[in-house]
């Protein structure tokens, strides 16, 4: 069956929450970021103020799929004006050949970063479409259930509400791995890491031995800062040290790793397509791939990924995999994913996992861990209707 329309359209979403937080929202600019060493900015001067971009896969029949990506005023138009005009027509079945021509249709401006963001909306509405027309979930189409559930950690990274009062209600909801997000980069010197490992002991006294932590420096250190902190966090005995390099300096991803052999180490989230995963696992330079299947290239990237990191004995931990169906049906067929994140803040102390859903027919977590839909597709309870509502454009 070939592909009748391609249509991206920007929309505004946001979680149907109506619980009250049991705690007050605390004033600061977040966590750290690789804008550290301008303080005079706060994060609203420097983010890009772009939505969520929605595509829409047409098949001849009138069925359609779903995906979802970010940066709106650029992926939009690539979409529309570019990737919909170069697979229209094609069998919507051929996801391995349709993600290629999308891969090498944008070389020229470099698949990688903006573009990438893209063919993951595109991919992802192609294996939705897929699921659809076979009426079968995603996850059966990718080998089958591989696992009964999906063990889920949860990540602080919305810090507005206090660390504290955030880590026991991850406790509560059922969770037995947390990560931390870093307020400290290598501006903030001696006393940086100092204040970084007050923050880790706290919380190893919090959630105790039985819980896992990791901790996240959102691409802000660079060689010598995340050595140091690695050594200062050792008696914590941190699951990982995650995205502690500009995402690009690939240099210092070889000398991070000779210097701290013992730390294990995770990143990814903003690599993009497949090469940089590749140089990374010949080279040994990680333990965890950490690709976001909204910005990687999709589904199909994803499953490339996963059996680079398989024949390497690396772990992949797809970044926001629980919080969207796309990473659960993944997560549910790759025995090279181990565990799945619940990112975007979880949910603000006291307000149920329920309420924090984007797309509705998502599953939500339970005591830590997730099973997907075996609905047709990604089994989302969504129609044109829904997403005409929340388009912005």
């Amino acid at each position: 069956m070939k592909i009748k329309s391609v249509r991206a359209v920007e929309i505004d979403v946001t979680p149907p929450m109506k619980t009250k937080p049991r705690v007050p929202q605390l004033p600061g600019d977040g966590f750290v970021s690789p804008m550290r060493r301008y303080p005079e900015l706060t994060r609203a001067d420097w983010s890009a103020r772009w939505k969520r971009t929605a595509c829409v896969v047409t098949a001849e029949d009138g069925t359609w799929g779903f995906g979802m990506t970010l940066h709106s005023g650029p992926t939009v138009s690539i979409i529309n004006d570019h990737l919909g005009a170069v697979i229209e027509g094609e069998n919507c079945m051929a996801t391995e050949r349709l993600w290629d021509l999308m891969q090498r249709a944008s070389a020229p401006y470099s698949s990688a970063g903006l573009a990438s963001f893209a063919i993951s909306a595109v991919d992802q509405a192609l294996w939705d479409l897929k699921g659809k027309i076979l009426q079968r979930p995603v996850y059966e189409l990718l080998g089958g259930p591989q696992k009964e559930k999906i063990f889920c950690y949860a990540s602080n990274t919305d810090i507005s509400y206090g660390t504290e009062h955030s880590i026991d209600w991850f406790l509560e909801l059922g969770f037995k791995a947390v990560k931390l997000f870093m307020r400290e980069g290598p501006e903030d010197g001696l006393d940086g890491i100092r204040r970084t490992e007050e923050l880790v002991a706290a919380t190893r006294e919090q959630v105790g031995d039985g819980v896992e932590i990791a901790v996240d420096a959102w691409m802000s250190f660079n060689t010598d800062y995340a050595v140091r902190i690695c050594e200062a966090l050792r008696p914590y005995r941190i699951k990982w040290l995650e995205d502690y390099l500009i995402p690009e300096d690939m240099d210092s991803y070889f000398r991070v790793r000779e210097r701290v052999p013992y730390q294990t180490l995770a990143t990814g989230e903003h690599w993009y397509s497949i090469h940089p995963f590749a140089l990374a696992a010949t080279h040994g330079l990680v333990d965890i791939f950490q690709p976001d299947l909204s910005w990687v290239g999709g589904i199909t990237a994803g499953v490339k990924i996963c059996h680079l990191a398989e024949a390497h004995g690396i772990t992949v931990i797809p970044h926001a995999s629980s919080s969207y169906p796309w990473g659960q049906h993944l997560a549910n067929a790759m025995p090279a994913v181990m565990w799945a994140e619940k990112s975007e803040g979880v949910a603000p102390p006291g307000v149920p996992l329920e309420e924090m859903v984007l797309l509705p027919g998502t599953p939500v977590i339970k005591d830590g861990y997730v099973t997907p839909s075996d609905a047709p597709g990604f089994g989302l309870e969504i129609n044109l209707e829904w997403l005409e509502e929340r388009a912005t454009g």
